[in-house]
C-alpha cells in the first residue's frame, strides 16, 4: 500500500491495529507488538514494541519468535503466545479460547486459525518452548511458515464465516491493497458494534 505501516492506516475514525486490539484485547493477558524501527510511532497503544530477535527482515516467523522470546523474558509463566496480523479488523472475539482448546486437545503443537478451507498462518496460537528450534531453524534459512509448523504438529481451526447486512465476511480478511483497505472500511460499518 505504499509501504508505512498497514496496522496504522486508518478505516475511519480508527486504525486497523485498533480494531484489532479491541478484538484481541479481552482474550489475552498482554500484549506485544513486534516492529522494527522506532517503536515511538505505536507509543499511543500503550504496548511495549518489540522488534525481530533474527536480523535481515526473515519474514512473519521472526515476529513469532520475537513474541517468544519477549513472553520467555517478561511471563516467565507464559506457556504459548498468540499471533494475529495488525492487518485483519475483523478477529473473531473467541480466536484465543478456540485455538487454546484445540491446542490443549493433543492433536498438533501449534494451533493455526482457518476459515473458507485456507489456513492463516500467522494467527495462532505458539508453545513458547519451540523458541530455540524456531530461532535455529531461521537462521538456517527456513522461511516458510507452513514448513516449520507442520514439523511440529500444525491444528488447523476452522472459523466460520461472518455475515451481515447479508454480506459474508472472512473473519480474517486482511488488507494488502488499497482497494482491500477500502473494502475493509465498507465492510467494518456492516459489523461494527
Amino acid at each position: 500500500m505504499g509501504g508505512g505501516d498497514k496496522g496504522l492506516a486508518p478505516l475511519g475514525p480508527a486504525t486497523m491495529l485498533d480494531e484489532v486490539l479491541r478484538r484481541i484485547g479481552p482474550q489475552v493477558d498482554r500484549i506485544v507488538l513486534n516492529a522494527n524501527g522506532d517503536p515511538a510511532r505505536f507509543a499511543r497503544f500503550g504496548c511495549d514494541v518489540v522488534p525481530d530477535t533474527v536480523g535481515g527482515f526473515v519474514g512473519p516467523l521472526a515476529g513469532v519468535l520475537a513474541g517468544m522470546r519477549w513472553a520467555g523474558v517478561h511471563v516467565p509463566s507464559a506457556s504459548h503466545v498468540l499471533s494475529v496480523s495488525s492487518d485483519a479488523p475483523f478477529l473473531p472475539t473467541d480466536l484465543g479460547d478456540r485455538l487454546v482448546e484445540a491446542s490443549a486437545r493433543g492433536e498438533g503443537r501449534i494451533a493455526m486459525a482457518s476459515s473458507g478451507g485456507e489456513l492463516h498462518p500467522v494467527i495462532g496460537l505458539w508453545p513458547i518452548e519451540l523458541a530455540d528450534d524456531l530461532e535455529a531453524a531461521l537462521r538456517a534459512g527456513l522461511r516458510k511458515v507452513l514448513a516449520w509448523t507442520n514439523r511440529h504438529g500444525t491444528i488447523p481451526v476452522d472459523f466460520p464465516m461472518l455475515t451481515a447486512a447479508g454480506e459474508t465476511i472472512d473473519p480474517f480478511f486482511n488488507a494488502n491493497t488499497r482497494e482491500e483497505l477500502d473494502e475493509a472500511r465498507r465492510l467494518l460499518a456492516l459489523v461494527a458494534p
